[in-house]
């Protein structure tokens, strides 16, 4: 195995003018400087990734689940990825649908993986997005990290591209400590024994 884990960190937001990426090109920044991980950042605006789903179920489909053509770069970094972060911010208490759908567009490339949660908002930090997400990610076999970062009131608490608060990079470890523990023993049991129906 790999000394370093493939990290996928997700931008989850196609809306105009969103501050998703800047978010994740921060996230990116510090998992690189952690050390443990290979990083790449995809972000969700730049895929075709339809509302409407086939009848089939991803899960029971497996290879043969009808992807458009257009998502398949996509599907392919999922299935590589040895860990996730999603990057969401918070809509009307949850979080947008264009990262749904991408979840419900697959199943398998999440199971037995960890994800952790990088959010931003209004107060709350995009706290209540995040909640939600745990429950959708927990259904999917997903192993979810605890210490995930949150931004509240992020228009006025970032400054050229970076958090305002001295602590975030702090928290940032804590996260990145968490998920390559995870990350690498998840890959190790992957490797020995295939993931229970």
């Amino acid at each position: 195995m790999s000394e370093t884990s493939k990290l996928v960190i997700v931008v989850g937001s196609v809306r105009e003018a969103r501050f998703g990426p800047v978010v994740a090109s921060w996230v990116a920044e510090q998992a690189s400087a952690h050390g443990s991980f290979d990083v790449e950042v995809v972000d969700l605006a730049d895929f075709e990734i339809p509302l409407s789903l086939p009848a089939a179920s991803p899960k029971y489909a497996g290879d043969s689940y009808p992807r458009p053509a257009g998502m398949a770069p996509l599907t392919a970094r999922l299935d590589a990825a040895d860990a996730f972060v999603l990057v969401t911010p918070e809509y009307n208490h949850s979080y947008p649908a264009s990262l749904k759908a991408a979840i419900d567009w697959h199943f398998t490339q999440w199971t037995a993986k960890p994800v952790a949660f990088v959010s931003y908002g209004g107060a709350a930090g995009g706290r209540h997005a995040v909640l939600h997400l745990e429950n959708v990610l927990t259904e999917l076999h997903a192993v979810t990290i605890r210490d995930g970062l949150a931004f509240p009131n992020y228009f006025v608490n970032w400054d050229a591209g970076r958090p305002a608060d001295p602590d975030a990079p702090g928290y940032a470890k804590t996260l990145f400590n968490q998920l390559a523990w995870w990350a690498a023993a998840l890959q190790k049991a992957r490797a020995e024994v295939p993931y229970p129906d």
